[in-house]
């Protein structure tokens, strides 16, 4: 019975996420330590330690908060809060409010006057 509970926890899908997290995460550190320190001494050590933060924060964050929030705003607010907004209804604009846009005047600048002139 464990062990049926233990294998569940690790579906196909979550460990496909935790793949592609770590290919990101990997990406990610190679191209940053590239960057900041070159290919010279301590490579491997910067590469594994910037790996480990970046899929610890990539995987905390899209594996358990982002599921976290979804569960709870469907838990505490209801389904109806987390489906999608109705489309917002598009009131016509008055005729008026057209007409006035249309017969506006083009500004010009003011001319200046009274302008100090400096040395």
């Amino acid at each position: 019975m464990n062990r049926l509970t233990a294998l569940s926890a690790f579906s196909p899908a979550l460990l496909r996420r935790a793949g592609v997290l770590a290919g990101v995460s990997f990406l990610l550190a190679l191209l940053l330590i590239t960057y900041l320190f070159g290919v010279s001494d301590h490579f491997f050590g910067r590469l594994f330690g910037a790996f480990f933060v970046l899929f610890w924060l990539l995987a905390v964050t899209f594996l358990g908060v982002v599921p976290f929030v979804n569960w709870a705003a469907t838990r505490w607010f209801g389904k109806e809060w987390s489906d999608e907004p109705a489309a917002p209804v598009r009131r016509a604009r008055p005729a008026s409010a057209s007409v006035a846009v249309n017969n506006r005047k083009p500004t010009r600048p003011a001319p200046r006057q009274n302008t100090p002139k400096h040395p």
